[in-house]
């Protein structure tokens, strides 16, 4: 069939190729998807060229760029990432508004070429491995499902890094973590002596627990 197209309903026909599969996969495909359709990579930068074809980042393209939920944005390009800071915040409830900027927990191994995007705004934390994964759970997001800390890994995040934040991000998400009935204070703990931030719980949030 496509042996017998012109030049112009070739091109036309594997634009439509691309808009079947962004669809199919919510809104994001990377560049071996394209090549599975028989796609040369000179004209996906063809596509990109004229406008019809949209990268992302390294590797990730799109044909609707602000069609698709921030959310699903962070599922698809950090599907080894863990929501924390802000992010974690704001998943559990503890905070109202989401974030500007989403907070993503990332090894220190990985490529920084992958936070080198600009939508959705998104701040890596890089970790070691084997602190990365300490107190890790999953949760439905956007339709899939996504790593994020646990309430009382998070909390003692928040303390390590307070500085980075929003004074009333902050204030908030500590606030609501001491009204959190279902909070597991000897876990809290355990986690504050893991993070090195024991004492700094212990006298700021303490007292209310």
């Amino acid at each position: 069939m496509i042996l017998s197209m012109s030049r112009d309903e070739k091109k036309q026909f594997q634009l439509e190729q691309i808009h079947e599969l962004v669809e199919k996969n919510a809104g994001l495909i990377k560049t071996s998807d394209i090549e599975e359709l028989g796609i040369d990579y000179r004209r996906v930068l063809k596509f990109v060229e004229e406008g019809s074809l949209i990268r992302v980042k390294s590797g990730y393209y799109t044909t609707k760029y602000y069609e698709c939920s921030e959310e699903q944005w962070i599922l698809k390009m950090f599907p080894d990432g863990i929501l924390t800071m802000e992010s974690g915040l704001y998943v559990h409830g503890y905070l109202k508004n989401r974030p500007y900027n989403w907070s993503v927990a990332i090894s220190k191994n990985t490529s920084k070429s992958r936070f080198k995007i600009d939508y959705p705004i998104v701040t890596p934390y890089y970790s070691e491995p084997e602190v990365l994964e300490l107190g890790v759970q999953q949760v439905d997001f956007a339709g899939g499902s996504i790593k994020v800390y646990t309430k009382e890994r998070l909390i003692c995040d928040v303390m390590k890094y307070q500085e980075k934040m929003d004074r009333n991000d902050f204030k908030q998400g500590v606030l609501s973590y001491i009204m959190d009935e279902e909070k597991d204070v000897a876990l809290l703990m355990e986690y504050a002596k893991e993070r090195k931030v024991l004492k700094k719980v212990q006298s700021m949030i303490g007292v209310w627990l």
